[in-house]
């Protein structure tokens, strides 16, 4: 499965937000050149981004294109560009587009891979099947029971995705209203898969919908957030419905067959930062949570930061050139219970 890396990923038309100033940061070795034992083939391949509006939408756009952290490569283009840049779109959908020609997709297993075969290699171990029962500060050392055994380390990092305010919980530490949302992905058929082998990622100008080529069908998303308990997520039969009717509105596609759906949790701090930095009311508690659903764009940038927090250093300088700050990721910003921590 691929995702897109954003170089400079846009906010959004509508009040929705997410820290994105990382993401021009994340042109990490593993993802771009990686070593010759990385990988067996090329992680970040060219896909390009196409944000669409319609003629009502147009606004949003300009919107877009006037954030600080928006791509300096992007541009707008006009109506016969965008049809262009996507032969799926119904002739007369799009008054406008943004592209950003310089995004690119991710092999989001061959990254995982790679950095699993060096973890490996550095001597570090991966343990599944060990959901954390119990956690415990005893003695100035973190002690985790879980079904795998009994661990413990003088620091443990919360990095739980949707579990994190449980995580938090177990080890009696206040939660920081980190929220899952369920985004929902479908994979469908497309009559010439060829056709449009190279078309970019299409993004809806307010992000209701977006689609993109995915070996050789075509990826479907409402872009849905809805707020869930952290589970093992699985995908509404609505949110498939409304995918599909916004796609084949928007295109001369009409979906004949479902080859897959699945749904994720992308998990958001109240003013949608990541959480980096270590609790204030709990030694040895660092939280590494609430990426949105950047986690895969940030994730190289977000894993440095937090490492040179946890070893006592500072921003790394090509972050920090970027705007990224200790103070804006810091649990101690969320909440009254660490307005004095």
């Amino acid at each position: 499965m691929r995702a897109i890396m954003r170089l400079a990923a846009p906010q959004r038309c509508s009040p929705r937000r997410t820290a994105t100033q990382w993401c021009a940061s994340c042109r990490v070795p593993a993802a771009f050149s990686p070593p010759a034992d990385f990988c067996e083939h090329p992680i970040a391949v060219p896909r390009g981004a196409l944000h669409v509006a319609r003629k009502d939408q147009t606004q949003c756009l300009e919107a877009l294109l006037a954030e600080p952290d928006m791509a300096a490569h992007i541009r707008m283009v006009d109506a016969a560009a965008v049809e262009r840049l996507c032969p799926l779109l119904r002739s007369g959908y799009a008054a406008a587009g943004l592209y950003e020609a310089n995004a690119r997709d991710v092999d989001v297993h061959g990254l995982h891979q790679g950095y699993l075969r060096a973890l490996g290699a550095a001597g570090g171990l991966l343990i599944t099947d060990a959901g954390v029962q119990t956690l415990e500060r005893v003695r100035g050392t973190w002690r985790l029971q879980t079904p795998a055994g009994t661990f413990e380390a003088a620091i443990v990092v919360n990095a739980a995705g949707a579990w994190a305010d449980h995580i938090a919980a177990l080890a009696g530490i206040a939660p920081l209203a980190i929220i899952p949302c369920r985004r929902t992905a479908v994979l469908v058929d497309v009559p010439d898969a060829e056709a449009i082998r190279d078309m970019p990622l299409v993004i809806d100008a307010e992000e209701r919908f977006y689609f993109k080529p995915e070996a050789g069908k075509l990826l479907v998303s409402p872009a849905d957030e809805t707020p869930s308990p952290p589970c093992d997520i699985q995908p509404e039969e609505m949110d498939v419905a409304i995918a599909i009717d916004q796609v084949e509105h928007a295109t001369t596609l009409r979906v004949a067959r479902v080859v897959r759906k699945w749904a994720g949790l992308r998990s958001f701090a109240p003013d949608r930062s990541p959480v980096i930095g270590f609790d204030p009311q709990a030694d040895g508690f660092f939280w590494l949570a609430a990426q949105g659903g950047y986690g895969i764009q940030t994730a190289p940038a977000a894993a440095r930061l937090a490492a040179a927090l946890i070893m006592a250093k500072n921003v790394p300088d090509d972050l920090a050139a970027h705007g990224v700050t200790i103070d804006a990721v810091s649990p101690r910003r969320l909440g009254s219970d660490y307005s004095t921590g």
